[in-house]
């Protein structure tokens, strides 16, 4: 099956509302400790890295995805062939809102905490995608 990059962005932006939904915590990372550089590697590499088992999703040319679980908590592990899928990719699942921990070819998806704990094992960035606490309020009337 050919995978297409809206499908992709369709199902990075499934999965990242399901793990971190759209009223997650706000907050920045915090961190202030030295980050290690980012790792590389193949999916399985950097899942071994944070001692989780990924559970495939897609396994695609242009992008693995799988479903991780460890002690930080459950978190969507991608790889990409290209940079500029990758930020396709993020572009795409961030107007879903979630916290992204950004590496070469790869990225991590979960909540704040979860994000920041594998930081500590795999270095890169952390990027925040939409927040859209404001959207779901209460309704009140004047």
């Amino acid at each position: 099956m050919k995978v297409t990059r809206p499908m992709l962005a369709l199902g990075g932006a499934v999965l990242v509302l399901a793990l971190a939904g759209c009223g997650s915590g706000s907050g920045s990372d915090g961190e202030t400790k030295a980050v290690p550089s980012a790792a590389t590697g193949s999916l399985e590499h950097l899942a071994a890295e944070v001692k989780c088992t990924p559970n495939m999703q897609t396994d695609a040319d242009e992008i693995r995805q799988a479903i991780c679980k460890n002690g930080d908590g459950q978190f969507i592990l991608a790889t990409f062939a290209t940079d500029r899928g990758q930020r396709e990719w993020i572009n795409g699942a961030k107007d879903y809102g979630g916290h992204y921990l950004v590496g070469r070819k790869w990225v991590a998806v979960g909540e704040t905490k979860t994000v920041v704990a594998l930081r500590k094992t795999l270095g890169g960035d952390i990027e925040e995608g939409a927040d859209h606490t404001a959207h779901g309020g209460s309704h009140s009337s004047h």
